[in-house]
């Protein structure tokens, strides 16, 4: 600024100095317009600097993402979502900020996707499409969160399996979640436990065989039959015991399930050491064992137990792989099973168990067949089983809760009743303390040829009578060696 103004100063200067005669318009003019020109170039160029600031400072505050309107109204519907079951967010105002992400993280984790509070389209389409089909839902919507461990909650998982193409009966079952495939959205067909009013119209099947028998056939979810089971438990106080069974089928399915339970957790502890596999994953591998072992599975309810082991064991010796690899595999995917309630997987991982000669989970077998999950009810074929697993407890092989002494009992009992076969039972002799006869010392020989005193009117006759057989002999003798002489003359 002071230079400008000196230089403002001079310039009037020497134009008040200079002649009034008129000069060339050359150098002169020249140098001055350079000089004004510079001048004003720099204040202008100053100027417009200031300018491009201001307005850059203006374009920064004002650069913040602005949210169009549909936006808005989409982050709106996603946060009354996210009210609607359970995921609080305040008030929908369409702005999301950190506590819409805190909740959206953990719906993400709810349905076993990453917790990013970022939400992906096929995410976004499940909470919506959820929310909207339980509004429209009403009071059926309401008793199948009733009936549902999660609550409304586990509307989300059964959205999300029937949108990832899961059959309705594992929709119940919060399973690791199937990603749809990539830049395809999955559409939401009609979900008959949310809208029965809404059922889809019946196609023709293919003709098959007849079937009117209902009785024996499988049954649904072993995991809410053990629920119930538990309960009962409970209320009873304990296990059923030898002396308390009054229910075989029920004192079996106590058993099952405190089976069902060590094996998912044996698998569940194994899962988590192999390297290199996600949990979904290895629910995804192990879903292989239902078809590849369907044949042997089918014949446990139709074939004798040595029959169906033969043929186990014919499938692993062409499996090419080793029986300590099989056998892992087998335990982690019997846990897989019960938790996932696929009876196919956990039949087929304990026929491969068994035929690899660990005969202590031929017991699961047994219940089976006994209890009607994943073959059909069978009780004479289950017992051959549950004798195979009830001699390997006997040995001290025992694999389900080894602690409780006696529960082999309790199994044969309840298994052989429930078969109709209470009479082969052999009753167990409590151990009592050893009983043995002493015989009499025997009499020794000098006091056997004592003279006994004789009565004195008692006979010759009486005495031979009650002289002991000693006597007897010796007297023979005596009269024998009295006749040798008359024997001897007499010649």
């Amino acid at each position: 600024m002071k230079f400008k103004a000196i230089a403002t100063v001079g310039i009037i200067a020497g134009l008040g100095l200079t002649p009034a005669e008129p000069v060339r318009a050359d150098a002169g003019d020249a140098i001055a317009g350079a000089l004004i020109g510079g001048i004003l170039g720099h204040a202008i160029a100053r100027d417009q600097q200031k300018r491009q600031a201001t307005t850059q400072r203006r374009s920064t505050k004002s650069a913040k993402p602005g949210i169009s309107s549909a936006q808005r109204e989409a982050n709106r519907e996603v946060q009354t979502a996210l009210n609607h079951f359970g995921y609080p967010v305040g008030t929908p105002d369409g702005s999301i900020g950190p506590k819409s992400r805190a909740a959206i993280s953990s719906y993400q984790a709810t349905l076993g996707y990453p917790p990013s509070g970022q939400l992906t389209d096929y995410e976004r389409s499940v909470l919506v499409t959820a929310y909207h089909r339980a509004i429209a839902g009403g009071p059926v919507v309401a008793q199948a969160a009733a009936t549902h461990p999660m609550g409304m909650k586990g509307l989300l998982l059964m959205q999300r399996d029937e949108m990832a193409g899961i059959p309705p009966a594992m929709a119940a079952v919060p399973a690791a979640p199937v990603a749809p495939p990539a830049g395809v959205m999955a559409a939401a067909p009609a979900l008959p436990a949310l809208m029965p009013e809404a059922a889809p119209v019946a196609v023709a099947a293919a003709p098959a065989l007849p079937s009117f028998m209902g009785a024996g056939s499988t049954q649904v979810s072993l995991a809410s039959h053990c629920n119930k089971i538990s309960l009962m438990t409970n209320t009873n106080g304990g296990y059923v015991t030898e002396a308390s069974m009054t229910d075989p089928g029920f004192a079996l399915g106590e058993q099952f399930c405190l089976a069902r339970t060590y094996a998912m957790a044996t698998g569940e502890e194994l899962a988590g050491k192999v390297a290199g596999y996600t949990p979904t994953q290895i629910a995804e591998q192990c879903a292989g064992f239902g078809p590849v072992l369907a044949e042997h599975v089918a014949g446990l309810s139709l074939k004798p137990r040595d029959e169906v082991l033969s043929g186990v064991q014919g499938f692993i010796l062409g499996s090419g792989m080793s029986p300590a690899q099989l056998s892992g595999t087998a335990r982690v995917c019997l846990g897989v099973g019960y938790t996932t309630d696929a009876m196919d997987v956990a039949v087929g991982s304990a026929l491969l168990l068994t035929a690899l000669g660990e005969a202590g989970y031929a017991e699961l077998l047994g219940h089976h067949l006994s209890q009607g999950y994943g073959a059909t009810v069978r009780p004479e074929l289950a017992l051959d089983w549950y004798d195979m697993g009830l001699t390997a407890i006997g040995q001290g092989q025992a694999v389900f809760a080894p602690g409780l002494g006696d529960r082999g009992a309790v199994i044969r009992k309840a298994a052989y009743t429930a078969a109709g076969r209470a009479d082969a039972l052999v009753p167990v002799v409590p151990a009592t303390l050893p009983q043995f006869a002493v015989a009499p010392e025997p009499v020794p020989a000098a006091a056997a040829i004592a003279p006994q005193p004789v009565a004195p009117a008692q006979t010759v006759a009486q005495a031979d009578a009650t002289t002991p057989a000693a006597d007897s002999a010796g007297a023979r003798v005596v009269m024998s060696a009295a006749k040798l002489p008359f024997l001897l003359l007499g010649n």
